[in-house]
């Protein structure tokens, strides 16, 4: 099992407000609230023993906050995304001298069109990476990405997404064989040999937890989850993210760890 080392995050913009969404009905995201939120998740990561590189807000681009879909970042070496909304292919570019900062061009690797292919998508469960074909990841980026992965020793797998927006909306591993699965992955064939830990259909947006270090960072407000992972024998940290929420976005989705 690998232990983190390093997280980056990027800082919300104020323009977060016009960041994609599917449900409109949640209302627009509170910028202060937002930014409160996202201090404490930069010190909940602190506390499970990393050093977390902060960059700041791009105006530019609503959804910048969101830096998992700019790259995947493997122990071999990091490939840098083609996100699928065409709005923020600039934030995986804008992503790329920070990762230099880590990896020089041998372990640089590119996802390019007509693929695309963003990291909320993709799920790593020790060297295997499953990759959910999504609106924003497409059989053309994942055959781009499994090769890479490949030249590198590791390997990865298609899984067909039905109703969820990313892959990992849905499900989420969180070391020790634990899987947290909700809707449609609770069956689904790819994960028959995990310890599933179901989450009740009415908290399905706590399946997004993070495992960094041991330590489970969990949404606030989704009790049945947080005792399910505490049952499981994590120690866990929760952190409000209900402003990230009203644009598809969770705990996985503001950062890139490593």
């Amino acid at each position: 099992m690998a232990m983190f080392t390093n997280v980056i995050v990027r800082r919300p913009s104020k323009s977060l407000v016009d960041g994609i969404t599917s449900a409109p009905e949640l209302g627009k995201p509170d910028y202060e609230l937002a930014l409160k939120q996202h201090d404490d998740y930069i010190a909940a990561l602190k506390e499970c023993g990393v050093e977390v590189t902060v960059l700041p807000a791009l105006e530019e681009f609503p959804d910048s906050c969101f830096v998992e879909d700019t790259a995947v970042i493997t122990r071999k070496g990091a490939i840098i995304d083609n996100p699928g909304a065409g709005t923020r292919n600039g934030e995986a570019k804008a992503m790329e001298p920070t990762i230099r900062e880590f990896f020089d061009d041998d372990h640089i690797a590119y996802i390019t069109a007509p693929g695309t292919l963003e990291g909320g998508d993709v799920m790593m469960v020790g060297d295997h990476f499953f990759v959910g074909r999504s609106a924003r990841t497409n059989e053309e980026g994942i055959r781009q990405f499994i090769e890479i992965l490949e030249g590198w020793g590791l390997s990865g797998s298609e899984v067909p997404l039905e109703f969820v927006l990313h892959l990992k909306t849905g499900v989420n591993y969180i070391e020790d064989n634990n899987m947290l699965v909700s809707g449609e992955f609770i069956e689904k064939p790819d994960f028959a040999e995990y310890n599933k830990i179901v989450i009740p259909e009415d908290e399905a947006y706590a399946a997004n937890c993070i495992w960094v270090n041991g330590t489970v960072i969990v949404p606030e407000g989704y009790p049945t989850v947080l005792e399910k992972i505490q049952e499981a024998g994590y120690k866990t940290i929760t952190v409000d993210t209900s402003e990230y929420r009203k644009l598809d976005g969770g705990l996985s989705c503001l950062s890139l760890r490593f």
